[in-house]
């Protein structure tokens, strides 16, 4: 494997989006998004302007969840099956690089514009926000930020796995969507429902490892806990054990879940 081809190809898929300008279009909606959270999200309320970091990040998370993984799944799932259909994929695989090296490319290049964009979104509210907010609460907000772009990666690692297995453009878009509605709107509501079928006596004491198994609840994890007001508000103290609820261990989780989907992939693509 060499550093330089998978250097090539991260470029290109980079520099693909920077031409096209999806970066700047995510970037600004990032930006639009949390300016909007951050100064009208208690408009119902009869207050308008920025509340406390603690409560702007917590708006912030509910945001992400839906959106970031959306735009990561909608970008990396036609990565490999979208060359194989334009008939581009065998001319790539006739130039001296490898598979591992052009999957990695890939993944690396299309992970760089998402952080990109990522990073500058939110970074520019950030910036913004820097006179109004103490140095802790800019501390949780890159936090915020970083498990943003790992919640991401996480999704476009999963993406790039459907893309090698699937068949063709349409079924993996299909694949992607299916994801998008099993990771963020069904497994939450399929766990919950097997609690309270059961009256709290199944899975009441794996609940919180089954939460592991879903990026999204990690990232929402990573940053409630984090958060002390938060997280006693979301009532996660009385559920989720404080030692699973490590900052560290949680971001090991999310790089695992960024990892393992590219190792299939890679192992698929072999073959």
């Amino acid at each position: 494997m060499e550093i330089a081809q998978i250097a090539t190809i991260a470029s290109k898929e980079f520099w693909d989006r920077i031409r096209n300008r999806w970066v700047l279009a995510v970037a600004l909606v990032f930006t639009a998004f949390a300016l909007t959270i951050a100064y009208f999200g208690a408009a119902q309320q009869g207050s308008i302007g920025l509340r406390s970091i603690d409560v702007t990040i917590a708006s912030l998370v509910s945001l992400v969840i839906y959106l970031i993984p959306l735009i990561a799944l909608i970008l990396g799932f036609d990565a490999i099956v979208g060359e194989r259909e334009r008939g581009s994929l065998d001319l790539l695989l006739s130039m001296p690089i490898t598979r591992l090296e052009l999957i990695l490319g890939k993944f690396f290049g299309l992970a760089a514009a998402l952080t990109f964009s990522t990073v500058a979104g939110f970074g520019l509210v950030a910036v913004m926000l820097s006179t109004q907010i103490d140095f802790n609460g800019l501390i949780h907000y890159f936090g915020f930020m970083l498990s943003s772009v790992l919640l991401g990666c996480a999704f476009l690692s999963l993406a790039v796995m459907l893309s090698v297995f699937a068949a063709d453009r349409a079924r993996a878009s299909g694949l992607a969507i299916a994801m998008w509605f099993f990771f963020v709107l069904v497994f939450d509501l399929l766990l919950l429902g097997a609690l309270v079928v059961t009256g709290g006596q199944w899975g009441g004491e794996i609940f919180p490892y089954l939460l592991l198994a879903n990026p999204a609840d990690v990232f929402r994890i990573l940053n409630i806990f984090t958060l002390a007001d938060v997280r006693t508000m979301y009532g996660l103290v009385t559920v989720f054990p404080p030692v699973l609820a490590d900052p560290w261990l949680l971001g090991m989780v999310m790089i695992a879940w960024i990892v393992a989907p590219l190792g299939i992939a890679t192992w698929r693509f072999r073959q």
